[in-house]
């Protein structure tokens, strides 16, 4: 039986990729002589959030995912990162290859949420290693990697921040329900304005009206009785 170990030695982030994208580098270990003709892995990517320390500005940006600094001893949980495929060639003893993991800046999405709160330092990740093994010298054997391989990487906040800046220039990123984008879409258009942020910045100049009745996307936007003309 073959046994296998995993370590990340360092991750950058794709500027060639067409969507926020982090290369993870892998060293994969094989013991004995005999040669591996390929790897079919799978890799879970979580964050474990207890293995670090947050200053004060942290702490708030983290305040809706953990709650208070005062009950992190119970709700400080890991964090599910991506869950990625990967085939690695065939190699002898040791071999090293690229994990592309695609990310997202969607800021619903947990991970995200925890790394946008983030000043600087590392993300403490942890990676679990399962899948199978075709070995065999002067043949062919199929092999399990079990369950309980794993490595633990510490990535710098840095590198995520010029993954999302590639992307996002000075920007960040919403998704919104496909009624309110046809709403707001109508206001742009019946005020003729020139861009998005334009748009959103009028909504943000009309607010302050009374609150909207509920199941109207535009007026919900608007803060006003259903009329958008100037």
């Amino acid at each position: 039986m073959t046994e296998f170990s995993f370590a990340c030695t360092g991750v950058r982030a794709d500027r060639y990729a067409a969507g926020p994208t982090l290369v993870f580098r892998l060293r994969v270990t094989a013991s004995g002589d005999s040669p591996v003709h390929a790897l079919a892995l799978r890799c879970q990517i979580r964050v474990e959030p207890a293995r670090r320390s947050y200053d004060s500005a942290e702490a708030d940006g983290l305040a809706d995912l953990f709650g208070e600094r005062s009950r992190w001893g119970s709700t400080l949980q890991p964090v599910q990162f991506a869950q990625i495929s990967l085939m690695v060639p065939g190699f002898t003893g040791e071999t090293e290859a690229d994990l592309v993991v695609p990310c997202t800046y969607d800021m619903d999405i947990a991970a995200t949420r925890y790394l946008a709160a983030l000043s600087g330092g590392e993300v403490p990740l942890l990676m679990l290693f399962s899948g199978t093994a075709f070995t065999g010298a002067g043949g062919f054997r199929v092999e399990p990697v079990p369950w309980d391989r794993e490595a633990a990487f510490r990535m710098p906040v840095a590198t995520w921040r010029e993954m999302v800046e590639q992307h996002f220039p000075g920007c960040g990123w919403i998704r919104l329900p496909r009624d309110t984008m046809d709403a707001l879409l109508a206001y742009r258009s019946r005020r003729a304005l020139p861009s998005w942020e334009a748009t959103l910045t009028s909504l943000l100049d009309d607010s302050g009206a009374a609150d909207p009745p509920r199941g109207d996307p535009l007026r919900a936007l608007t803060g006003t009785t259903g009329r958008t003309d100037p």
